[in-house]
């Protein structure tokens, strides 16, 4: 029997663990995950022992973004079809971000496109000194619609114009710079750095904490709207059908540079 590509747990103190369970591809993400996370969260959102819920990667690395073979299965399938995986990753991304209770992501390895959106999503970000960044979706010939809005509200519209036209990578501390991050530690220190902002989360009033949640959204103006999230999910699920995008997810599989990189070989 295969392992479930997501591992629930919850502790005595009400403390939730989400973690990413396809160490094989780097925990890369593809439809069983996406649904799988929309179930997760919805449930953990409805339980009232549930006081807060801890993100993590299980293996070498937190998450690498979407699995690439697979979106190129996902571009060949009906204009509907490919829409509805646009549909459930912007939904994935945006009930990440408006999960009623506390999230604390640990990172640590690579942090690569979508990965990156959920960080973003998360209240709290605890990444060790060896964590890589990157928004990577354009050197593939796809784009990063669905998490735009958590990234823009991280790290601020400018930052997210450098590294998503980029591609580049960015450590820990870059990630901190610009407010993706908000506490660096040692490598394999991820749980220990973590305890103390657990603790303190789980000394307020779970109540008071959801609708501190909330409020922040609101004044900010931060929430996705349901308009807002069916122009990004048919963007995404447009650009991944598209010659450029055939190429660029190709090249990947067959380990070359695309050919519309002048270097290329």
């Amino acid at each position: 029997m295969a392992e479930p590509v997501l591992l629930c747990t919850t502790d005595a103190r009400g403390v939730a663990t989400v973690a990413f369970n396809r160490p094989q591809v780097n925990n890369a993400y593809n439809s069983d995950v996406i649904l799988g996370l929309i179930e997760i969260f919805g449930r953990l959102a409805a339980d009232d022992a549930v006081r807060l819920v801890v993100l993590r990667g299980n293996g070498r690395h937190f998450q690498a973004g979407a699995d690439l073979k697979w979106l190129r299965e996902v571009a060949a399938m009906t204009p509907e079809e490919n829409l509805q995986i646009s549909r459930n990753t912007t939904d994935a991304a945006r009930g990440l971000n408006e999960f009623p209770k506390p999230t604390v992501a640990l990172v640590h390895g690579g942090c690569f496109g979508g990965g990156t959106g959920i960080v973003a999503g998360c209240d709290i970000v605890v990444a060790s000194e060896d964590a890589v960044f990157s928004i990577t979706e354009a050197r593939w010939g796809v784009m990063a619609g669905p998490i735009f809005p958590q990234l823009n509200a991280a790290i601020g519209e400018h930052n997210v114009r450098r590294y998503a036209l980029t591609c580049e990578r960015f450590g820990a501390a870059r990630a901190r710079e610009m407010g993706l991050v908000d506490e660096v530690c040692a490598p394999g220190a991820l749980d220990e750095a973590a305890a103390p902002l657990i603790e303190a989360i789980l000394g307020g009033g779970p109540g008071a904490l959801r609708e501190t949640k909330r409020l922040i959204k609101d004044v900010a103006k931060l929430a996705v709207s349901n308009a807002l999230a069916e122009k990004l999910a048919l963007q995404h699920a447009l650009k991944r059908q598209t010659e450029e995008a055939e190429e660029g997810l190709r090249s990947f599989v067959e380990k070359r540079s695309p050919n519309w990189y002048p270097g290329r070989g």
